[in-house]
């Protein structure tokens, strides 16, 4: 079969963790089965946060890789902020883990240091820390293209510079360009909280009209995301959200235990601390003796420490497991086990439109999903569509209680019922198979 070709210039690739790597290495692993063979341009030294080597295996062996040298501040950062500081996936770009913090920007709690760093990184680092990678990253693509050529390029973000490398490289050779935006860029909910000039704001939002304008085609993450493009844009702007892998979930399902398990897989923010859920199980575990035995906060992954301060103020710190950062593996493992999905997000109005990337891992997971957050929000609409869960906003007390109360007593008339809605839209091979389809259609 004759296989047309696509670059894809990415920052986030294997060994680093996260969703942005998943929906790229599940997007490579399944093109050629539509007739594209992926080429992938992705650092050779980037500073990632979190190390997760299993995703190189499911990167075919075919699949060539191209590597280009990367300078980052994070180095300096460190220096700055002293020993204990350490980088997190959105680190100086909407994160910064040190000191038991994961979400350091949107937190109260800043020194004089971190003030002084997140005004370096809002007006030095335009439009983000990555921007070093841009220029020597065009000059090797550059070299390699017209020796090697591509049907369509694709960047995808964030980083969002990663994007002015695919508009320089279309505005140069000519070759069909799609960005892929797994977040917002102006309107992501973080960038509120770095003390950017005006000059520097006008700087981002030109950048990010220029993008939407001049690419080929534009692939949002969402569709709230989609449609606030959309209204922004001549271009067409296509949705593929993130999906599960069907392959990682095929052994069977891990046996019940005798626990009511209360599990979050990821990062675990303080500005999406469900205070309201805590109070509200500290107060059936207190009414309860079983149900206090009984609950189990299995927390797979980082946690800020305001989350566990938070939960330990509620009197259930002894009913925490808290796993730290795990492989993809046991993080699916403990999704499967669970009795609730915990799916909190982020306490911002600007989140509205965001789908978390566990989120589809949850819906594979088939255990009911425990969503807090805006209930006209993108998540409440995936779980409403797929039968999945149910979303509650982050004040209302008794809706959390009701719906966990009956969580309970289904689990002690012989366990909760496992989700059987329709989710076979979300799966990476249909979403693979949507972007194909997209690839083609910019294609001459």
């Amino acid at each position: 079969m004759f296989m047309k070709r696509v670059l894809v210039i990415a920052y986030y690739w294997p060994p680093s963790g996260g969703s942005g790597v998943q929906r790229w290495v599940k997007f490579v692993k399944y093109l050629s089965d539509y007739g594209w063979e992926p080429v992938v341009f992705a650092p050779e030294n980037a500073d990632y946060p979190s190390l997760d080597p299993s995703f190189e295996a499911e990167v075919p062996p075919s699949v060539e890789v191209l590597r280009g040298s990367i300078w980052e501040p994070y180095a300096a950062y460190r220096k700055l902020m002293g020993k204990g500081a350490s980088t997190d996936m959105n680190t100086l770009t909407g994160a910064v883990a040190t000191d038991g913090a994961v979400t350091e920007i949107s937190s109260g709690r800043k020194s004089w240091k971190q003030r002084l760093s997140l005004w370096i990184r809002g007006n030095l680092f335009v439009p983000d820390p990555r921007v070093g990678w841009v220029r020597p990253s065009v000059r090797r693509l550059q070299a390699y293209l017209s020796q090697h050529p591509v049907d369509v390029m694709v960047t995808t973000g964030p980083p969002h510079s990663v994007h002015l490398i695919g508009q320089r490289l279309h505005k140069a050779l000519g070759i069909p360009w799609i960005p892929d935006f797994r977040d917002p860029w102006t309107r992501m909910y973080y960038l509120k909280y770095l003390p950017m000039s005006p000059r520097t704001w006008n700087i981002i939002r030109k950048q990010e009209q220029t993008v939407l304008d001049e690419c080929s085609a534009v692939l949002a993450c969402t569709p709230l995301v989609q449609e606030e493009f959309q209204a922004r844009t001549k271009t067409p702007v296509a949705c593929i959200t993130n999906g599960y892998d069907e392959e990682d979930f095929a052994a069977p399902a891990p046996a019940a235990d005798s626990h009511f398990n209360l599990t979050h897989t990821g990062l675990f923010a303080a500005d999406g601390n469900p205070l309201q859920l805590w109070k509200v199980l500290g107060e059936m575990a207190a009414g309860s003796p079983s149900f206090r035995e009984a609950l189990r906060l299995r927390l797979v992954g980082k946690v800020d420490r305001e989350v566990l301060e938070a939960i330990a103020d509620a009197g259930l710190e002894a009913n925490v497991v808290a796993l730290g950062y795990c492989d993809h593996a046991t993080a699916v493992h403990e999704q499967r086990a669970a009795s609730l999905l915990l799916l909190p997000l982020r306490n911002d109005a600007q989140y509205r439109p965001i789908l978390p990337g566990k989120l589809f891992e949850y819906l594979a997971a088939r255990r009911p999903v425990l969503g807090i957050g805006q209930e006209d929000g993108a998540m409440a609409r995936v779980l409403r569509e797929t039968a999945a869960g149910t979303t509650i906003d982050w004040e209302d007390a008794p809706a959390l209680r009701s719906f966990l109360e009956a969580a309970w007593q289904a689990h002690c008339a012989g366990g909760i019922p496992p989700t059987e809605g329709d989710i076979g839209p979300y799966s990476r091979r249909a979403t693979a198979r949507a972007l194909a389809q997209l690839l083609e259609s910019v294609t001459p």
